[in-house]
């Protein structure tokens, strides 16, 4: 009878696996930690003092704090996560439309679409809204 004993962390690619996890294992905490912390700052639902308590709890017993705060107020972190991106999401599209309508291609386009309505209505002539086209688009 032999007297080797074979642990899992003798092979080779077995602790390179191991290894691999627990750093991953870090990198997740670190991130949920990092994402309760943001999470904490962002709800407006908490006080300056409750807000304070979180962090001081999260800080100090980190895996119990997380543990304890997702457990009470992880349901309504998604959402507040969804708020915060959707108006993320909206400041990008209002600067986009901003930028966007000043280059003045909108403007020379709704000018257009004006003085043919104008024309269209009989308010000026055909001669009057050449005219007014020629100086729109130059």
């Amino acid at each position: 009878m032999s007297d080797n004993v074979y642990l899992a962390y003798d092979y080779p690619l077995l602790g390179a696996f191991w290894t691999i996890l627990v750093i991953a294992l870090w990198v997740w905490w670190f991130i949920l930690l990092f994402r309760v912390i943001a999470d904490i700052f962002r709800d407006d639902a908490l006080n300056g003092w409750a807000k304070a308590g979180w962090l001081v709890l999260t800080l100090l017993l980190p895996f119990l704090g997380v543990f304890i705060y997702v457990l009470a107020r992880g349901r309504s972190m998604g959402t507040r996560e969804r708020r915060h991106v959707q108006a993320q999401q909206e400041a990008f599209d209002q600067y986009v439309r901003d930028t966007a309508g000043g280059t003045g291609r909108r403007s020379e386009a709704d000018e257009l679409m004006k003085l043919s309505e104008i024309r269209a209505r009989g308010d000026i002539s055909d001669e009057e809204f050449r005219r007014a086209k020629e100086k729109i688009l130059h």
